[in-house]
């Protein structure tokens, strides 16, 4: 009897321990992000990392939102943060590997120190088998999603996308605005009577053939009914064919999630982390694409292949190249915009346009390469707070006054605005809500936090208001401003700088976005949409030309 009750109070005692050894603990960690700090609740459980939860972040939402998903599953399956980074998200990436490496260290378990290099155990080269199917789209941004959303609907079942970095959806996902839409619901609810052939007239330019420019205004007259068909609603207009999500919400979140969770809805095959590398050709025809994940080759046989790999803002040996002195400015384009294709279509006869054009934005925040601004009403001053240069910057003028910027004393320029201009802009009022540009009481304080002179920049303020009141002639403006106007308190200022945002010229392909060769013949089976093409357009025309390609692409398919 004695014996049975010891044995009972053994097991007992090691039901205990076992319910002891077994409890969770969650432990907030904290790391910096590119806007800040973000903290990840990390749930352990025997020694194990049973959970990762988001608890706190100031970064960019549609980078986050795509980003830790990602990043919590491979640190769940390495069971640590030393895991590579989230392509495309590389700062948001290390913000979060520190805060989880530091709820870790505070639980008793050291991966030492997380840096920007640091990375997960590289993986040995293989070359896998290729792979059939009868559409690949190269190219995950708004061309070639709409690509596939468009193929899908058209019929086809076997589509493959690959895009080379971990995260979709390109540069659209940035974007405040979508130009160039007519006959959309938010168009007709303000009364604005439109056509295709005002955006035709409009839109005509040298870069664009006549049937393109055709093509994309018919596309734009459908486009809105196709994406509300989807869930995206582009509500608020604000003149000019300019649509925004809500008036306080960009367009390009509400385009691009809602294209990518479409995709996903479709079934359709999306391979992250995969990059085209080449053409496959065979007989002197293009029949694939040679494609790369990590340390892993294979080949991708295709009956059709859409390339809609972006632009080269961010390759800064090409812009040497084709647009030279440019390669000095930032790009405020996503840093995978490097036309990892343009030396391909070189090598396989394929023509290309235009590399020289591309299009310059005027200001973006020095430290976040966001996209600033608010319109006229601001002043834009150097380290000694003094204006040198209009800031009415026409498009042939951008390059110049790029180069004056940087030349300022120290490099350095900030722009400088008042409440007014704050109220009337959504984009100015989400970068102070972000953090990103300071805001103060009186000139003096905002000097302070700037770093410049506080008289100079009050001197600065009052000739500027002078000069919109037409009491002198202002020394920098050719032309007078477009509404009178007075600076006054609160304030706003941020560094500044311009930046390539896009370029512009790249692959020949006509209406039906086929792509030519050198002699302006067709190349069977190869499409091509969005900023690696020819094009004066730019974010809804890679969504039209997208739809356009998936479409044709299916026909070539059907009929072949």
């Amino acid at each position: 009897m004695k014996s049975r009750k010891i044995k009972l109070s053994i097991a007992i005692i090691s039901l205990i321990m076992l319910a002891c050894g077994s409890q969770e603990k969650s432990i907030i960690g904290k790391g910096n992000g590119f806007s800040g700090e973000i903290k990840v609740n990390v749930v352990t459980e025997n020694n194990k990392i049973k959970n990762l939860e988001l608890v706190e972040d100031n970064e960019t939402s549609h980078i986050i939102s795509r980003a830790f998903p990602i990043l919590k599953e491979r640190i769940l399956e390495a069971q640590s943060p030393i895991v590579d980074s989230v392509s495309g998200a590389t700062y948001t990436s290390l913000g979060i590997k520190r805060a989880v490496a530091s709820a870790l260290k505070e639980g008793g378990k050291d991966f030492g120190r997380i840096t920007i290099r640091t990375k997960g155990v590289e993986k040995p080269v293989a070359h896998l088998e290729p792979v059939n199917t009868d559409l690949v789209i190269v190219g995950g941004g708004p061309a070639g999603l709409a690509a596939a959303i468009s193929a899908k609907e058209a019929g086809l079942e076997k589509i493959i996308l690959i895009e080379k970095l971990d995260i979709l959806s390109g540069n659209g996902k940035y974007d405040m605005n979508f130009y160039d839409l007519i006959n959309s619901e938010a168009e007709k609810k303000a009364g604005v009577e439109d056509s295709v052939e005002k955006l035709i007239a409009d839109n005509t330019n040298p870069m664009d053939t006549a049937e393109r420019t055709r093509a994309q205004a018919e596309g734009a007259s459908t486009l809105d009914s196709w994406l509300r068909s989807m869930g995206i609603k582009l509500n608020h207009y604000y003149g000019k064919r300019g649509h925004m999500a809500e008036k306080d919400a960009y367009a390009g979140e509400e385009v691009q999630d809602g294209m990518e969770a479409k995709v996903k809805s479709l079934g359709i095959d999306v391979r992250t982390g995969t990059k085209g590398t080449d053409f496959i050709v065979q007989d002197g025809k293009i029949i694939g694409v040679k494609v790369q994940n990590g340390n892993d080759f294979y080949d991708i046989n295709a009956k059709a292949i859409i390339v809609a790999t972006g632009g080269f803002s961010a390759n800064k040996e090409l812009l040497a190249k084709y647009s030279p002195g440019t390669e000095n400015f930032q790009t405020s384009n996503q840093l995978g915009a490097t036309g990892d294709f343009i030396p391909v279509f070189e090598k396989n006869n394929i023509k290309l346009e235009n590399l020289e054009e591309l299009n310059l934005f005027p200001f973006i925040i020095r430290s976040t390469r966001d996209l600033t601004g608010g319109g006229d009403g601001f002043m834009l001053v150097n380290s000694n707070a003094k204006r040198f240069m209009s800031e009415n910057i026409s498009k042939n003028k951008r390059f110049e006054a790029a180069n004056t910027i940087l030349a300022q004393p120290e490099g350095k320029a900030f722009y400088v605005y008042d409440q007014n201009l704050y109220n009337s802009s959504y984009r100015l009022q989400k970068h102070v809500a972000k953090g990103y540009h300071i805001k103060a009481d009186t000139l003096e304080e905002l000097a302070t936090k700037l770093q410049i002179s506080s008289n100079n920049l009050i001197e600065t303020r009052d000739n500027f208001n002078r000069a919109i009141r037409g009491e002198v002639k202002d020394e920098f403006r050719d032309k007078p401003f477009k509404r009178e106007f007075k600076m006054e308190g609160p304030y706003y200022g941020v560094q500044v700088e311009s930046a390539v945002h896009m370029t512009r010229g790249g692959v020949s392909a006509n209406e039906k976005t086929e792509v030519v060769d050198v002699e302006g013949d067709i190349v069977p089976g190869l499409y091509a949409a969005g900023e690696v093409t020819n094009s004066s357009a730019a974010y809804s025309a890679s969504v039209i030309f997208g739809r356009i390609a998936g479409e044709n692409a299916v026909k070539y398919i059907n009929n072949k």
